[in-house]
Parts: structure tokens; sequence; C-alpha cells
């Protein structure tokens, strides 16, 4: 049975040029319209208008190769059975049914072919001996009609060519081989037989000439299991029931849906798998459907293509198209828009009052600078307002942040202007809060003076923290836009909340916290102009409008749309930032229009505090240089006392030694006091009645 088998040169010639490659490039319009066209008879034969095909010709074959590997046990018991043949000789007919029989038996389905046939050839091609089997299920083998001898086989056999019919170099019957593959014989393409009812798929394989005879050995496999999917399909091993030359031949719009296979269990369990349109053109994401939300029948679908081909009917697919979704929506099921919408006229009123206000802050912040001589603003310190008001500019453009639809670079601008410009504000009315506490507290009779540059050395670090924190959550992790929806499920973009803001609000908590109780411990304070009661009452505010507006936005209005979130934003810095502006700077301004800037107030200056310092620390320590101005004011005012002082004591000396005058009732010398030295005989009663000196 071993060594190299010769074949006859006239029989195998069409089966070896099967092996080469080919000459001509490869159709791939031919070989679309070769599978159409296999599509068409499968759609036939399931269909049942077989008529046709079966009255002029017994088989109809598809031009769709698939792979054969599966059933390399049987094909490996046809080269088997050739190879016998070839070592025992084609002239035994015992021999020759034994083999044949062969084919048919098996104890699995892979082994077991449902047909085979042995037929023995003369030179000229003319039958000299044929014998042929069937089997259906899992029945023993029955012998059916061969062909008949003395005639050349029939050239419609799909598992037959004669090198004597044929001009073709290589026999459009048989499926290419795979590349390496160690075959004896070569596999037909897949066809349908009308005398069987069923979908086949045959092998050859010749029997070299011995002498003077060659033949041939053939047997028939059942295919009638396999799937036609018309689908895509990503990965071939998984569908080896599928014949891959059907993939992505699926008539669905690509543009706007998807094939996804549906096998038809509705026609008969043998060939549930053939036919064509088992497939369902679903929607793409971001399409919809409103008459076929499950999507199209692929069967209509086909029909619809075939009468395009047939008769150039144009839009065909118009009818099968999905609609697309309105903007924003991954899936839908209807025209229904899924992003919320911007009323932008109200955001740009909104915008517009925020950027007036930052506008006229800093136009307050030149104003304080031009009159910062004025003495209600010099003891408030001119360079602490023009920080505070530096920040609460910042704050308000936050909402020039938030006014488009929100990305990485307007949720980086966010996180600045909100934080940045809240730390300023509040740092620096809280380093003036913390030099009225620390004046407060002092319990000795040296004042303690605490300069506008030791507290920027204290604010510094504050800035420089917030300033490395937002600098390395821009650098490292930076806040993007990420899509929310409202409560009528409306998307639109918001930036993103992590363990960056949670740390950050937390110590803004702290921080606020701490303001908060040194505001409380220096209620009692009193300072020039109600200083530091209105900078603490502008610290509860802020501790307030953002305790209040983290409420709202996380449990009263998780969900709220993006205007409602605008105009919480909008009403949160005009209730923090605004109302800050109003009770730090109001009162100034309003003294310096009506003219009153340089009094002071009546109750420091009866208490006899010097312009150069508050009552409890709030006030103009001199940073530079002395003012001359200031001296000047400061040396009248103490001159003055000290004249007063004086003409007050000449005034005792003079009537307490003055025996000549006599004392008003009820003034300061009509009190009993010491006698003089020279009345020593003075009688009580006297003394008693006058109660002063002369």
């Amino acid at each position: 049975m071993g060594g190299p088998r010769r074949m006859s040169s006239a029989l195998l010639l069409p089966f070896a040029l099967l092996s080469l490659p080919p000459v001509i490039a490869f159709n791939a319009t031919a070989y679309r319209e070769e599978v159409e066209s296999s599509l068409r008879l499968v759609h036939a034969v399931a269909t049942g208008a077989t008529g046709a095909l079966c009255v002029t010709h017994r088989y109809g074959r598809l031009r769709a190769p698939l792979h054969a590997a599966r059933w390399d046990t049987a094909r490996a018991r046809a080269d088997l059975a050739a190879n016998m043949l070839h070592q025992l000789g084609l002239e035994n007919a015992e021999v020759l049914t034994a083999v044949s029989q062969s084919l048919v038996m098996g104890a699995s389905a892979a082994e077991r072919a449902v047909g085979a046939r042995a037929i023995v050839l003369q030179p000229d091609g003319i039958i000299e001996g044929s014998i042929a089997w069937e089997r259906y299920g899992t029945g023993e083998p029955i012998a059916v009609p061969a062909p008949p001898r003395d005639n050349p086989p029939d050239p419609e056999y799909p598992w037959y060519v004669s090198a004597y019919q044929t001009e073709e170099l290589r026999s459009s019957k048989f499926m290419p081989s795979p590349p390496g593959a160690a075959m004896g014989g070569w596999w037909t393409y897949p066809y349908y037989s009308c005398e069987s009812e069923r979908w086949l798929l045959s092998y050859t394989a010749p029997v070299s000439k011995i002498r003077g005879l060659s033949g041939v050995v053939s047997l028939d496999i059942d295919i009638s299991n396999l799937e036609i999917n018309q689908c895509e399909a990503e990965n071939d091993e998984e569908n080896d029931n599928q014949i891959y030359s059907f993939h992505g031949t699926h008539k669905c719009p690509n543009e706007t849906t998807f094939c996804i296979y549906k096998p038809n269990r509705e026609m008969n369990a043998r060939h549930a798998g053939w036919a064509r349109g088992s497939y369902i053109c679903k929607c793409r994401p971001g399409y919809y459907s409103l008459q076929h939300p499950e999507g199209y029948n692929g069967s209509l679908v086909e029909v619809a293509f075939q009468e395009y081909e047939e008769g150039g009917l144009e839009n065909w697919s118009e009818p099968y198209e999905c609609l697309k979704c309105q903007p924003g929506c991954d899936t839908c099921k209807g025209p229904k828009p899924c992003l919320a919408k911007y009323n932008w006229p109200f955001r740009i009123s909104l915008l517009v009052i925020s950027v007036s206000c930052a506008g006229l802050t800093i136009c307050l912040t030149f104003y304080t600078r031009h009159h910062r001589r004025v003495k209600v603003i010099r003891v408030a310190s001119p360079v602490f307002l023009s920080i505070t008001l530096l920040g609460c500019a910042i704050m308000y453009m936050e909402m020039a942040a938030i006014f488009p639809v929100l990305d990485r670079y307007s949720c980086i601008a966010t996180k600045w202007t909100r934080h940045m410009g809240f730390c300023i504000t509040y740092t620096a009315l809280l380093m003036k809060t913390w030099r009225v506490s620390l004046t407060y507290r002092v319990k000795s009779a040296h004042k303690l003076k605490l300069t506008d540059k030791q507290l920027l050395q204290w604010m510094a670090p504050i800035l420089l923290i917030m300033l490395v924190y937002l600098g390395t959550w821009t650098l490292s992790s930076p806040p993007d836009a990420e899509v929310i929806t409202d409560d009528n499920g409306l998307k639109f973009k918001q930036c993103t909340y992590n363990w960056w803001d949670h740390s950050l609000a937390i110590g803004e908590i702290l921080f606020l916290l701490w303001g908060v109780r040194v505001c409380y411990s220096v209620r009692h304070a009193e300072s020039l102009y109600n200083e530091a009661r209105l900078i603490s009452i502008a610290i509860y505010n802020i501790f307030s409008v953002n305790s209040f507006m983290i409420t709202m936005h996380l449990l009263i209005l998780p969900h709220a749309g993006p205007d409602t979130k605008y105009l919480l934003g909008f009403v949160r810095t005009q209730l923090s930032t605004s109302i800050t502006v109003l009770l730090v700077f109001f009162p100034k301004v309003f003294r310096v229009i009506r003219g009153t800037g340089d009094t002071w107030e009546g109750r420091a200056h009866a208490r006899g505090v010097p312009p150069s310092s508050s009552l409890n620390g709030i006030g103009l320590v001199a940073d530079e240089a002395p003012d001359l101005y200031q001296e000047n004011e400061e040396l009248k005012e103490e001159v003055q006392k000290l004249a007063a002082q004086i003409e007050f004591m000449k005034i005792v000396q003079m009537e307490m030694h003055n025996r000549h005058l006599r004392p008003r009732p009820g003034s300061y010398f009509s009190q009993a006091l010491p006698l003089s030295p020279v009345h020593a005989n003075t009688n009580v009663q006297e003394v008693s009645e006058w109660g002063g000196p002369v």
C-alpha cells in the first residue's frame, strides 16, 4: 500500500491544475456576482421553487467555497480506498464493491458518508464498471443505480471531470485546495441534489492507471445541517458550521444598520440554515426606526435588493434605513431630544451682570487707591482692601468660565477662578480679623503692633499652598467635563468631581470654620468705623452661602438642568462676593462721597484714641517712612491735650492756694479740701459751710 502512485495524465491533468495559483488576477466583482447567484439558488431551494432547476438539471451547484477540514476523516478513507484499488487492481468486482461500500460505513458522522461510488474507466474514458452506494440515517448502505457501462460518465456529475470533454485548465467544479494540504483528491463546491433533495459536498480521488484502466473513487457528505450566515463574522473558527463565503453578503444599509444573524427555524430541520435573508437589520447606536424598532426582516431586504438588480429600482434601501437620533443620543427609540437645551439669552444676561460686577470691582480698586489717604480707607489698610477686591473680581469671572458648553479648558478655568478667588478674598479678610483678635487679647500695657507687612507674610504661605495644589491638580489630573442627566433624562456636561475636589472642599470648610471662630472671638471688640464687625458679618455670610449652596447641589437639586445650575452659581457669587463688597466697601465709599471720610468717630475721639491706631488693632500702622502729614496731625492732637491738662492744673493750683476766691457751689472746689497752714485757727463750722479754700 505504501509508495507513490502514478495517475493517468489524461484524467488527472485538470485535478493537478487545481492546486496551482490562478494566472488571472482575482476579480472581486465576478466573485460577488457568483455569490449572489448562489444566494438566489439557495432562496429557490428554500422556498420550493426548484421546478426549473430540477427539470432541466439534476444538480444545482454553488460557487461558494467552504471549510472541509471537519470531514478529513472521510476524505482520508477515500484516499485510502483509492490507494487500495491501485494496489489490488480494478478488475476484481468484489474488491471494487468492498472498497466502495466501506466509504459509507463509519462509527461517527464525520467518518460516515451518505453516498459513495467507484468507477473503472477505459483509456478512452468509457465506463468499464461501476458501483454506487447510499445510506440514510444510521441504516445499512444500499446499492443504487450506478453510472451505466459502455458510456462516458455524465458531464453533469458534480464530482467528475473528464480531460476529454473540457478545455479548461482548471475545473470549476472543484474548490481550490488549502495551501499545504496533503490530499489525494479534491472537494467539489457545495451543490443541491434534486434526486436526494439535500445539499451535498463530494470528494473525488482518482486511481492511477493499472493495466490500461484508471478509476475514480468518490463519496458524498450531507451538508444540509450547515448554516448560511450573511452577517459579518469576526472569527471563523467559532462559526465552523457556517459557509464562510456568505459572510458579509447581507444587504443591510451599513451606514445606519448592522446585521444580526437569526437562524430560520420555520423551515424543515434538515434545511433550517439554508435560507437567504436569515438575519435582521438592526439600527446602529445613534439611529432609530419608529415602524420597525426591532429591526428589518432580512428576507424583505434581500427581495428588495434582487428587484433593484433585475429592474434597476432606485432608492431601494431607503425603506430599510434608520433615522439618525437627535444630537447627543447614544441610543434612542424616536426623535425625542437627548441634550438639554441652553437658554442662551438668560445665560448672557447673567454673564453681563457678573462681568459688570467684576469691572466695577476693578474700578473700585482704583478708587480705593486714589483715596488711600482718606482716614476711613487709610485705617482699613488700602493694601488689604485692594487684595480683597482682586479676589472678588476673580470670583466674578467664574461665571464666564462656566458660561459655554463645558470642556476640559473651561473646567480648569472654573476650578482656578472659584478656589483661587475665594482663597484671596477670604484670606485677606481673615488676616485683618486675626490682627484684631491678637491685639484684642493683649493684657499688657504695651500695645501690640502688627503691620501690613507681617500680615502679608502670614498670608503668602496660604496662597502658595493653594497655588501648588491647583497647579498639581491641573498638570497631573486636569478636570474634565462629564456627561450627566437632568430630571428629564436630558444630557449635558458638567465638570467632574473627584477626590481632588473633595479634599479641597474639606480644607476650605475647615478654613471657613477657623474664620468663624476668629470672628466669634472678636465679637465684642471695638474698631474704628465698625470695621471688625462688618468683616465678621462678611465672613459669616461667606460660610453660610457656601454651606447652603453645597446643600442645594447635593441634596435639594442634584439633577438640575444646566440653566438652573448656572443660576445657582450666579446666586452663590452674588450672595457671597457682592455682599462682601457691599459690607466692606460701601460704608467707606459713602463716607468719602459725603465728605466725612476724614472725620473720626465720636466714640473713638472721646476716648482719646490716636489716629495711627484704632481701639483694637485695625488701623494704620506705617510700614514705610513716617508720613509728615500724619505726624503733624498726631502732634497737633497731643499738643492740644497737653495744653488742656496744663490749663486744668493751673486753675486747680490757683484756687487751692488763693484765699480771696470763693468757690462756686457745686463746682470741683466746693468739696472739702485740706486747709491751708495759714488758717490753722479757722473753726470747723466755717469749713463745713464753705467747703473749700478761699
